[in-house]
Parts: C-alpha cells; sequence; structure tokens
C-alpha cells in the first residue's frame, strides 16, 4: 500500500498500469510456478510478450510515429500523446525476470513462506514489483535476488551502519554533486554552447560526466539504503566506474543490474562469446543496441549503444584475438581513454544526434586555448567529489578495519552531512526519471 501511495503521487492515473502490470505478471507466473505443468512454457511466453507490449507501447510509440508516419494525422497524435509512465522501464524488466526465473527454476523464488495461494503469490509479487525504494529508478532487482528475502523482518537484523553509509553517500552525490553541476551543465544545450569556446564545452561535458555518475548512483545509493532499513538487501549498481581499465570493466562497474540483467536474459541466450568469433560481435552489438535503446525513445539512444558495441568488440579483438598486452603505463593512459569516450557519449544522452554533431564540430573546429575560469572553477569544485570518491572508494577499500581510518572515515561522513544541509543545489528531477 505504502508503495502505490508513493508511486501515486507522480501521476495517480498511471497506478492503474502498474496495478495492470503486477495482475499480469502474478497470474502467468503462478500459472508456471503452480498449476501448468504441461504448459509452463507457454504461460512464461505470454508473460515476457506482455511486459514487452507495454514496455514498447507506453514508451516507444511516440518515437514510432515520429519516424515512420505523417504527422497531422489523428494516429500520429495519438501516439504522441501517450504519457511515460514513471519507472516503466524498470518495473517492466523486473516482470521479465519473474517470469524467467520461475520458469527456470520455480524454487529459486520460494521464501521460507512458501506461497501455495493466489493471493499470497499476488501479494509477493506486488511487493516484488512496486517495492518504493527502487520502484522508480532502479536498481533492477531480479525476482531470484528479492523474493527469497519475503519474510518476517526484525529491527536487530537491520544493519544500521550499512543504511547510514549508503543514505549519506546517495544524498551527498545527488544534492551537493548533482544538483550543483547542473546548474552549469545546462548551457550544453542548443543554441547556448555555440556561444562557448572549446575548452569551456569539454569543461561542460566532463561536468556532465561527473553529474550523471553523480545523480544516478546517488540515486542507487539511497535505494539500496532505504531497502536496508526495511530488512532487504539490494546489490550495488555502480562500483567506481571511472576507475575502470576497459570498456568490459566499464560495463562491470556502470549500471551493474542493467549490465547484469542484459548478460543474462539476452546476451547469454543469443549465445554469448560459445558460437563463433563473428557470432560474439555480432551479440555484443545487439545487446548493447538494446541496451542504449532501453534508455529512452530517442535514435540518439541507440547510437549510443552501437557505439559502446563497437568499442567493445574492437577491444575484444585486440586483447583477446590478438592477445595485446599493455604494460602498467599504457594501461593507466587507456584507462583515460575509455573515461574520455564515455564522456562524450554522454552527449547522445543530453542532446538530439544532430545538436550532438554540432557540438563536436563547434567543439573541434576552432583552436583556441581560452577559456572561461568561472565556469571552469565550478565544474572543478563540483567535479572533484568524484574523483576523491573514486580514490576513497578503491584505495581505502582494504583500509576500513584500521583504527586510524575508521576515525578519518567519521570525520568524513560529519564532513558530508554538513555539505548535504548547507550546501546543496536548488532540488532537481532524477536523470533516470525520463527513462
Amino acid at each position: 500500500m505504502a508503495s502505490s501511495v508513493f508511486y501515486a503521487f507522480h501521476d495517480i492515473t498511471l497506478l492503474a498500469l502498474l496495478a495492470f502490470s503486477i495482475s499480469i505478471n502474478a497470474t502467468t507466473s503462478f500459472r508456471v510456478n503452480y498449476q501448468a505443468t504441461e504448459y509452463r512454457r507457454l504461460y512464461a511466453t505470454l508473460g515476457v510478450i506482455a511486459n514487452l507490449v507495454i514496455l514498447l507501447f507506453f514508451k516507444y510509440s511516440p518515437l514510432f510515429a515520429r519516424s515512420f508516419f505523417e504527422f497531422d494525422q489523428p494516429i500520429v497524435d495519438y501516439l504522441i500523446s501517450i504519457p511515460l509512465p514513471l519507472g516503466i522501464s524498470f518495473y517492466t524488466f523486473q516482470g521479465i525476470s519473474l517470469m524467467i526465473d520461475v520458469f527456470k527454476d520455480p524454487q529459486r523464488l520460494e521464501s521460507p513462506i512458501v506461497a501455495p495461494t493466489f493471493r499470497e503469490h499476488l501479494t509477493r509479487t506486488y511487493l516484488y514489483i512496486a517495492f518504493f525504494p527502487q520502484l522508480i529508478a532502479g536498481p533492477i532487482v531480479k525476482a531470484q535476488e528479492f523474493m527469497p528475502q519475503i519474510r518476517t523482518k526484525l529491527f536487530s537484523k537491520i544493519d544500521w551502519e550499512f543504511c547510514f553509509r549508503n543514505l549519506v553517500i546517495g544524498y551527498f552525490l545527488k544534492m551537493v554533486v548533482a544538483d550543483n553541476l547542473k546548474e552549469f551543465t545546462f548551457w550544453i544545450e542548443y543554441p547556448y554552447f555555440l556561444s562557448y569556446k572549446p575548452l569551456d564545452l569539454f569543461f561542460l561535458l566532463v561536468g556532465y560526466s561527473c553529474q550523471i555518475f553523480a545523480d544516478f548512483a546517488g540515486y542507487s545509493s539511497i535505494a539500496i539504503g532505504l531497502a536496508g532499513l526495511f530488512g532487504y538487501k539490494l546489490h550495488i549498481n555502480f562500483n567506481f566506474p571511472y576507475a575502470a581499465s576497459s570498456f568490459k570493466d566499464f560495463w562491470k562497474r556502470w549500471h551493474i543490474s542493467l549490465s547484469s540483467f542484459l548478460m543474462e536474459y539476452l546476451y547469454f541466450p543469443l549465445g554469448g562469446s560459445h558460437k563463433g568469433r563473428v557470432r560474439t560481435y555480432l551479440n555484443l552489438f545487439i545487446v548493447m543496441a538494446l541496451g542504449g535503446l532501453w534508455h529512452g525513445a530517442a535514435w540518439s539512444y541507440l547510437v549510443w549503444g552501437f557505439m559502446h558495441g563497437i568499442f567493445l568488440s574492437t577491444e575484444r579483438f585486440f586483447f583477446q584475438t590478438l592477445r595485446i598486452d599493455h604494460g602498467r603505463y599504457s594501461s593507466l593512459a587507456y584507462s583515460g581513454f575509455v573515461f574520455l569516450v564515455v564522456t562524450f557519449a554522454w552527449l547522445l544522452f543530453r542532446l538530439p544526434f544532430a545538436h550532438v554533431l554540432l557540438y563536436l564540430q563547434t567543439m573541434f573546429s576552432k583552436t583556441s586555448l581560452a577559456f572561461d575560469s568561472h565556469l571552469f572553477l565550478h565544474i572543478l569544485a563540483y567535479s572533484s567529489p568524484i574523483l576523491i570518491y573514486h580514490v576513497y572508494g578503491t584505495w581505502g577499500k582494504g583500509r576500513r578495519s584500521q583504527v586510524y581510518w575508521r576515525k578519518f572515515e567519521y570525520g568524513l561522513f560529519a564532513l558530508l552531512l554538513f555539505l548535504i544541509f548547507f550546501n546543496s543545489g536548488t532540488a532537481g528531477t532524477f536523470i533516470y526519471f525520463q527513462f
């Protein structure tokens, strides 16, 4: 009930769609798990198709209408007017996870309290899909990970320190870093960027790269902390991705729940890397392209996915097929290259494809080294916590049991709390709410 009230604050009319989605998933998964022994595959397939149809209709109808139909037609006006339900990309993926997991191994979804009746199964399905901490923007939670946790919870079992850490870090990343950076990165939009110098455009890109990380990693950390307060453990969604040593490593660190979902439910069923070199590269392109399009109903997201697919395939060819080894210093340089490519690719998240090309043309058509020092200092001030965060997360990982390190952490979290209360930016919606 609390999750329904939480979701209804955005748009109470779209709560009906969430309830409809949950009902379909509960009904089909119940038949797969408990009733239709000889029709398990049929019901599981119907459940997956139903989730995809809901996602395609509500999220991609406007894109298809603008791309394949002429304007000034009633059908086009209708399709463009279809609202985008908040969190639909996330809760439909969780419905798909439920269908596949219950079909593959029903016993993995059982909690100590088995749900033999449809009403109990519906209740558990509702809690899994509509659980409010991660309902709107993830992390994407697999049914096999969440549903076995549905049991009686005790306050004595809550890891308060774990929850505190995640909540403080999450609110700091969102309110102090992301919300302050957005006051400057909006200059990336057209036509504002036309009046900026090349170095300014580069600084804005780095700032936006830090902003989108802080915004989404902040939400994920808050969701993990809130879920922990209710006795549920969600897996980390970000593992210091800008410290990645390769594109493959980046996707093991960035939006881990999506990467894991696409790997398990799409890449492996397509054959993974076990059907030859050409098929492996094709699978990578398919997975990354669909992963890109999942982020938004625009062709620029598809291009973003293809771009990552190209770099993943190229990297795999050089490092695994040709077995080219890189030493310590070249590895560090390659990490910097990965960061730069990822950062430039974020332009496709912010601008239409035509404006991306114009932005790059504006950036590289001039040779001036002049820059706006005011803009640079503000971007540096609010981006530097991301660098410190990555250094802290990697260098301090094995030192947290040491007494001096623990004292340092106490002071650090006190500083983060101070900055949350006294240096937060103006409130803004989370970037991934649009996905």
